[in-house]
């Protein structure tokens, strides 16, 4: 009798109950399951099918999950929620990921505010939000407007390297609108720095816009206590809080970042309009030692056929149109009404405006809007993806169009427009041709903004250009009255938020030395504080051993450590600590091959799961490394070294070795008992380090030798039981140990066979070292054994380690601190950065909102 396999039991009995159901409610059950639940598993064609092409398209049409056009703007009437591409926790996490993190990132290069983009974005990846939001504010306390509205295919986007790979350019402004939100979500308010004493000097910035609220935030993190802006409007925001829709940027986003500069003590004045309420003059007699304009054109551009209408004859011109609609959307206290449209509605120009009015329109009643404009697609001055949003509108467009006569109805609303069409000759000229009657029922003209005479009026005193705007310094922002700065729209040479932005940060700083001369003052600060909370104030030191380490985060005896040089800018950029690659006695010296490291796993790029490498020791002699040792103690004294160290089981070899490393004043010594790869066959590495006993008496020898360094053995994971080693160890009179060295693997071959890497004129691969993450599982098991086989036992760990969250989590099963070196040879040094706020961070909410017990592993 055969029996069948288990499945087909569990398969047959399925089917029997089903047919036993269907006879007592057939009609029932055939409406409740009519297939068979087995269909749905992945199979394996073995033919080719066939389905009628009928059938086919209904299927199609059965399982579509995508319009096939976007919604059109007619049913976007009064919707004004946000709709803009935006990322979630996942998406935000996983599109980080794709980032190349080049060192010389043309990304920064294209940012008008310089923001540090790769390391944000490293942030990002590694879930660190908050220090994702550091790098930006940093350099531009406005990122969440900006994140949401810059041009990014014109700027950072648009210079990303991976822009002509097939996943397309990293989406740069939906991960900084992202991660500066989520900061915000967070609630936390900034902080300046407590290093930096009090500057009193009284400071006038007029206009809330984006130059003033970055220039405002400079001048208090540079200690300025004095700061006033004088706003005409209710709101702070500018041309981002009352000229874009709610759509397009939140007002709950521009109050945020104004309430961030309240909380570091400017003042705000609302109500107060240059040239009514106070002049340039008056504030200098107040007694203001400088001033900060940042206004900007409020006078819209009006050509002849519209100059004595408005909005009764339904004709608006985009600025008055564009206010009404922020304040009729975005709930301002003035609690305007929306803009009334309906049936036809042209928009004149094709910039960036002319598509925020033209977007607008359809949410505030039109039928239908048309985007007319004298030039062709191609000479747009809208950027790609503005102008995507007109089309996934569904809006029209009119090129080589321009208007020329209106003609009204009897209520004096307007009914159509006489467009001139022009075509373009070969010379790129403009040639005018027909005249054609373009019937609509509103016309919203776009055509720019400008100083006005109002404006220059208020401006008296103070050398302006030809268009009116304020005559400065491009560089400092100084126009011609010394004490006076301006940045953004009225300096005439801003076109962008963001560049407004950089305006404010620029003259902040030129300010602040303009003062400091002025008043005969050494400048001790000349420099832009960065951002911070009381976050940053979270004390990640720690002491090991009698040893004191500024943070948790150090450089494994490993690549990063290859040369004092390294090792030396590694701590400029803030490791805590550092590893010496292992060294020797001269007799022991090594020569290493190439290439020696090799990626292993399937993912590419800076998220490589970990390598496999036949590296050997230093080639360097001991000579070298404890003259350099001395070096970087001298440099970086609160820093902590430490040395490493290998011989053969020969006490003389280690004594010798020891008593030589300590003169370098290193601050501990780690014994290299656990090399899995090369040095075993001298008797050397995981030759001494799998035997107990070994363990024990090398561990003994070293600090009968130097007994007042702390010694610590490295584990080698390649046993059946490290607690046994580490167990030698400590009776052997060591202060600690370092867990865990890499884990004995083989590289895969190529796909012809041929072993990688390979050794010799034979070609032949050997064993070597996995490394990364891929063994951290590995590592967090060695530690934690150690730490419940001995309690209070110091542990310095490595293993995989590549975030602020996996370093908290090897300190949760028993580490004091943690060592890298996967992680940094995946991108560079500088994630340190993003491991430190990382922590802090970790450790704020931890204090802040609930104190987990550490895992009982």
């Amino acid at each position: 009798m055969h029996t069948l396999p288990r499945l087909a039991v569990q398969r047959s009995r399925l089917t029997s109950l089903r047919t036993k159901s269907t006879k007592v409610a057939p009609n029932h059950l055939d409406k409740a399951r009519d297939f068979d639940p087995f269909e749905l598993h992945p199979v394996i064609r073995r033919e080719a099918t066939v389905i009628p092409t009928a059938q086919k398209q209904v299927d199609r049409h059965t399982f579509k999950r995508i319009e096939s056009l976007p919604i059109p703007g007619t049913k976007r009437k009064g919707d004004f929620n946000n709709n803009r591409p935006q990322l979630d926790h996942r998406a935000a996490v996983l599109e980080a990921q794709r980032c190349l993190k080049c060192a010389d990132a043309p990304c920064v290069k294209a940012c008008p505010t310089n923001i540090d983009i790769k390391s944000f974005i490293q942030c990002i990846s590694t879930k660190n939000f908050y220090g994702a939001a550091k790098q930006i504010l940093s350099e531009n306390p406005i990122g969440l407007s900006t994140g949401a509205v810059c041009p990014t295919t014109e700027l950072c986007a648009g210079s990303c390297n991976l822009h002509a790979a097939e996943e397309g350019a990293i989406k740069i402004g939906q991960l900084q609108e992202y991660a500066t939100r989520t900061f915000l979500q967070m609630g936390v308010k900034p902080t300046r720095d407590p290093s930096l004493s009090d500057i009193d000097w009284p400071i006038a910035l007029v206009g809330a816009g984006p130059a003033t609220l970055s220039c405002a935030t400079f001048l208090c993190r540079l200690g300025y206590t004095n700061v006033h802006i004088f706003e005409k409007q209710s709101v702070a925001g500018g041309i981002n809080a009352l000229d874009l829709p709610q759509y397009r940027l939140p007002f709950s986003d521009t109050q945020q970042e104004a309430q961030l500069l309240e909380a570091m003590g400017a003042q705000f004045h609302y109500g107060q309009e240059l040239g009514k309420d106070f002049t340039l003059d008056s504030l200098k007699q107040d007694g203001y030692k400088s001033v900060f304009v940042g206004i900007g054109l409020n006078t819209p551009k009006i050509s002849g056929p519209f100059e004595g209408f408005g909005p009764e004859n339904h004709v608006w011109d985009s600025k008055k149109y564009l206010i009404d609609v922020a304040h009729g959307s975005k709930g301002t206290p003035e609690q305007h009404s929306l803009p009334s449209l309906s049936g036809h509605v042209v928009v004149l120009g094709v910039g960036d405006v002319a598509i925020d009015c033209a977007t607008s329109a359809f949410r505030c009643g039109a039928d239908r809007v048309s985007i007319a404009f004298r030039k062709g697609f191609n000479d747009a001055r809208a950027v790609h993806e503005v102008m995507q949003w007109a089309r996934d509108d569904c809006c029209d467009f009119v090129p080589y169009s321009e208007p020329s006569n209106l003609h009204f109805n009897a209520d004096g609303k307007l009914s159509a427009m006489d467009m001139t069409r022009y075509e373009q000759l070969p010379d790129k000229s403009y040639e005018q041709r027909e005249t054609i009657k373009l019937g609509c029922d509103h016309v919203i003209t776009a055509f720019g903004c400008e100083a006005g005479a109002e404006q220059e009026a208020a401006l008296s005193g103070v050398d302006l250009n030809a268009w009116g705007n304020i005559d400065v310094d491009p560089i400092t922002g100084q126009s011609s009255l010394p004490w006076l700065f301006a940045g953004g729209d009225v300096n005439g040479t801003t076109g962008m938020t963001v560049e407004a932005s950089n305006d404010g940060k620029s003259a902040a700083k030129y300010m602040h030395d303009y003062l400091c001369t002025e008043h005969n003052v050494e400048n001790d600060r000349p420099f832009l504080p960065t951002f911070r909370t009381e976050i940053d104030d979270i004390d990640i030191s720690m002491e090991v051993a009698g040893v004191k380490f500024p943070n948790p985060f150090g450089l494994a005896s490993a690549p990063p450590c290859t040369s004092i040089e390294m090792m030396d800018r590694g701590f400029q950029y803030g490791w805590g600590f550092g590893v010496t690659k292992t060294y020797s006695l001269d007799h022991d010296l090594i020569t290493n091959v190439s290439p020696r490291i090799i990626p292993t796993g399937h993912r590419v790029g800076t998220n490589m799961t970990g390598f496999t490498n036949i590296e050997l020791i230093s080639e360097k002699s001991a000579a070298y490394w404890i003259e350099g040792v001395k070096f970087l103690k001298e440099k970086h004294p609160e820093h902590v070294v430490i040395s490493s160290i290998m011989a053969g089981y020969n006490k003389d070899d280690w004594q010798q070795l020891a008593v030589m490393t300590a003169e370098s004043g290193c601050d501990m010594i780690e014994l290299n008992l656990s090399c899995p790869h090369g040095m075993g066959e001298r008797g050397m590495g995981l030759a001494c380090g799998e035997v107990p006993e070994m363990v024990e008496d090398i561990t003994r020898w070293v600090v009968e030798a130097v007994p007042d360094i702390p010694v610590f053995p490295k584990m080698t994971p390649n046993v059946t039981n490290i607690r046994l080693i580490a167990k030698a160890a400590h009776d052997g009179g060591a202060a600690g140990v370092a867990a865990i060295n890499t884990v004995a693997s083989l590289q895969d071959p190529r796909a012809d066979g041929r072993p990688w890497p390979v050794v010799g004129v034979n070609q032949k691969t050997c064993i070597g070292g996995a490394s990364g993450t891929l063994v951290r599982p590995l590592a967090m098991r060695a530690v934690s054994e150690i730490a419940r086989e001995l309690p209070g036992f110091p542990i310095l760990a490595t293993g995989g380690a590549d975030s602020a969250e996996s370093t908290l989590n090897f300190i949760r099963m028993g580490a004091d601190v943690v060592q890298i070196s996967s992680a940094v040879q995946n991108q560079d040094l500088t994630v340190v950065e993003d491991y430190i706020t990382g922590l802090k961070a970790l450790l704020y909410i931890c204090l802040l909102y609930t104190s987990p017990s550490p895992r009982d592993s």
